[in-house]
């Protein structure tokens, strides 16, 4: 049986944090957030290079770096869920998630 999202994210985390025993446990998920940063950076380099909006690189990514990129985006942000120490990273975006969609326009008219 194939694991779900979050599973394998668990896992990312579990090893992350047994690669880094010399950062303190409370310290771990701050940087992980720090992590989404750095990521997010690396989508909006991507999205520059697909547009070719700087000249001195042109055009030097494709939609599929982009995407990739948001990817990892994604990624990040659950493994920092789990290396905050929330309970159940699952419940608490899948809470979230409702609460965004209820508050959108097309939630209103239903």
């Amino acid at each position: 049986m194939e694991k779900d999202h979050w599973e394998v994210t668990a896992g990312l985390a579990a090893f992350l944090d047994e690669a880094a025993p010399h950062v303190p446990a409370p310290q771990r998920g701050l940087l992980q957030v720090l992590k989404i940063g750095e990521e997010f950076g690396e989508a909006a380099q991507a999205l520059i290079g697909v547009t070719g909006v700087n000249p001195r690189k042109g055009t030097s990514h494709t939609w599929d770096d982009v995407t990739a990129e948001i990817c990892d985006v994604i990624v990040t942000s659950m493994v920092a869920l789990h290396r905050l120490g929330v309970p159940d990273p699952a419940a608490v975006f899948a809470e979230h998630l409702r609460g965004i969609a209820a508050r959108t326009p097309a939630a209103r008219k239903d």
